[in-house]
């Protein structure tokens, strides 16, 4: 029989903010930020139950989560010197890209690669009709770092379905009709807590396309990304 609310820390988990991996989820008391890392419904238990969307999140505080494949649990449990992620390993994004402006000040943690699901693209990005069914995916997680008023670099191409949940502070998904910060033509504000819709669409098998589109921090911020990896075009 599969181990019940088996536990793991994500490669990213330290002191100052806790994020851990459950799997195989049955009447989970847990305190923190909780992301549905599956393509099911789950459940948290409250004076009346209530659901947390197919790769969706929200706050439980002291709550239950009934039952789940897979969820990731984020807190931040130390606020002094919050910010002081390369003393702790990440990266700035510049040395993972390159011509990224060296004024940036934008920090990328490890990637944990945390199991993989069967999924159907459209079901995913919420667009609906004909889909290419369901196919497999590798299920990869990491946290952003950035202070206030950092732009997180506006871009448009990801050869995988992302979404995005903030963690701590207060910032923007935005899309732009150019790559340029004064064709903004929508913006999603991200707080505590929230995941935002898909950004994409699927345009063919394994092909997803983006609008330009950046995250922007209105405040000192941290926010994981969550990406589905295609592993084939079948």
């Amino acid at each position: 029989m599969e181990q019940k609310n088996r536990k793991r820390a994500l490669s990213f988990s330290d002191a100052v903010i806790s994020a851990h991996l459950f799997e195989n989820v049955e009447d989970l008391t847990i305190d923190g930020i909780v992301v549905n890392l599956s393509p099911e419904v789950i459940w948290h238990q409250g004076v009346v139950n209530a659901p947390i969307q197919p790769w969706r999140s929200t706050t439980v505080a002291a709550g239950k989560i009934l039952k789940a494949a897979r969820i990731a649990v984020l807190k931040v449990e130390q606020i002094e010197n919050l910010g002081g992620v390369m003393q702790r390993g990440w990266t700035w994004f510049g040395d993972v890209f390159s011509g990224f402006p060296r004024a940036t000040p934008l920090y990328v943690s490890s990637i944990d690669s945390v199991g993989e699901v069967a999924e159907d693209a459209k079901s995913f990005t919420r667009e609906g009709g004909a889909s290419h069914g369901k196919q497999r995916f590798d299920i990869k997680v990491k946290l952003w770092w950035a202070p206030g008023k950092t732009d997180a670099f506006i871009h448009n191409e990801h050869p995988f379905l992302e979404t995005h949940t903030q963690i701590y502070g207060y910032g923007r998904m935005q899309k732009f009709r150019e790559r340029s910060a004064d064709t903004l033509y929508e913006d999603v504000i991200m707080s505590p807590g929230f995941t935002h819709e898909a950004f994409c669409l699927v345009t063919g098998a394994n092909q997803y396309t983006y609008p330009w589109h950046r995250y922007y921090a209105d405040t000192d911020a941290f926010w994981l990304a969550v990406e589905l990896h295609p592993q084939s075009a079948g």
